[in-house]
């Protein structure tokens, strides 16, 4: 699909991957792009950095999300992209509150759920539409030190996994976004993990280009980082070889996880 003369939506639009989606899709010429955020200032400046709509959304909310589609359909008319793009995250493990595990489901899930839910049945009747949910490449591997994102972002990975395979024949098309570490405000404040991927940053704009062609290509699976490919091929291969592998990198980069684990024994 070709961005141009389409109506565009992208949720968490104001800073990050979806600034830098914003950025890079209003050079295609788009019908209406809507930056969509809960910070509604962000979203304001790029809105207007890229001649786009501000929206805020609380895209954990229902209400909040039909608000949204209302407000660009009425606006603009059907949507033909909805980039799912906001989240959250943070380190945690089976310790971790089951509040602050609810909160991260309802952001990296449940609100690609909720759009979905909204979007869908326009879009079988037109014929047309397209889903492209972030997730990360721990939604296809694992996230060392974040039990709760990497369970969610699985989730987020094999939610738009159904909906392609359930969708795909009647024109829905879906994109999922995998990338490792992007150079943004969401990796600068995640101290803990700079050592493990520091290494393999790369910048937003790096990842605008790659999601503009995939889906041109409309392909399922976008990853911006070559490696990820690799990594989860070596995980589909030998599973028991794989999560060797990542212990022996805990092992490497946590060492005060295993210190935790033999002073609970």
């Amino acid at each position: 699909m070709r961005l141009n003369d389409k109506v565009i939506v992208i949720t968490g639009g104001g800073s990050g991957i979806g600034a830098a989606l914003a950025r890079r899709f209003s050079r295609e010429s788009p019908a209406a792009l809507v930056v969509a955020d809960l910070n509604h200032e962000s979203g304001l400046a790029v809105a207007e950095e890229t001649g786009g709509t501000a929206f805020e959304v609380d895209v954990s909310d229902p209400d909040s999300n039909d608000r949204l589609i209302d407000f660009v359909e009425e606006a603009f008319g059907p949507i033909d992209l909805y980039c799912a793009n906001a989240g959250i995250g943070f380190a945690g493990d089976e310790q971790t509150p089951p509040e602050e595990w609810d909160r991260m489901w309802q952001v990296n899930l449940m609100a690609h759920v909720h759009a979905a839910r909204r979007l869908v049945p326009g879009w079988l009747a037109r014929g047309e539409g397209y889903f492209l949910s972030t997730a990360s490449a721990a939604g296809l591997l694992t996230n060392l030190k974040a039990a709760q994102y990497s369970v969610t972002k699985h989730a987020a990975v094999a939610f738009a996994e159904w909906l392609a395979v359930t969708y795909g024949d009647s024109g829905v098309k879906v994109s999922c976004l995998c990338p490792m570490g992007v150079r943004t405000p969401f990796l600068d404040s995640a101290h803990e993990f700079h050592d493990l991927l520091d290494p393999y940053a790369i910048d937003p704009e790096q990842v605008a280009e790659v999601v503009v062609a995939g889906i041109e290509r409309e392909d399922f699976l976008i990853l911006p980082h070559p490696e990820v490919k690799r990594f989860f091929e070596s995980k589909a291969d030998d599973y028991d070889l794989w999560i060797g592998g990542m212990q022996k990198l805990q092992r490497s980069v946590f060492p005060s996880v295993m210190k935790r684990e033999e002073s609970r024994s």
